[in-house]
């Protein structure tokens, strides 16, 4: 049997790549102005330039850390994984087929679960609702 995979991202407009390329434009941009302003004896400038990189950067650095974030499923013969990997963090949760089960998110929530005896792990919170009904209906045939 094929391995199965689903992926669910976090919905970001930048990937880090696209990000730090529109990050060096605005250093080097900023940097050229404070630099100019500098010269021509206006002091304050790159002392201001140099509080907004900071911040600038802050925010960025807080936005690649959420970019990556993602749930993955995969089913591999009898064995089912379920991988988050949020802020930096991967967890690992391990599946037999035959015993899992799936179930629907509850009226008005943003998760569903996949769960085996004592061991349920929420998942969704990257995908809406209707997202989250399709790979429900995907994954539930591969379930015993």
């Amino acid at each position: 049997m094929a391995t199965k995979r689903w992926q669910m991202r976090r919905n970001c407009a930048l990937t880090p790549k696209q990000l730090l390329r529109f990050y060096v434009v605005l250093v080097c941009l900023s940097l050229i102005v404070a630099t100019g302003f500098f010269l021509a004896g206006v002091w304050m400038i790159p002392i201001f330039t140099a509080m907004e990189l900071t911040a600038v950067t802050v925010g960025f650095l807080i936005y690649c850390r959420r970019a990556l974030d993602c749930e993955t499923i995969e089913i591999d013969g009898k064995r089912l994984l379920v991988k988050k990997f949020i802020s930096y963090r991967e967890a690992l949760f391990e599946f037999n087929t035959q015993w899992a089960k799936i179930e629907p998110p509850i009226e008005g929530s943003k998760i569903f679960h996949i769960s085996q005896s004592t061991l349920r792990v929420e998942l969704g919170q990257f995908a809406g609702h209707e997202q989250q009904l399709a790979l429900i209906s995907q994954v539930r045939p591969c379930l015993g």
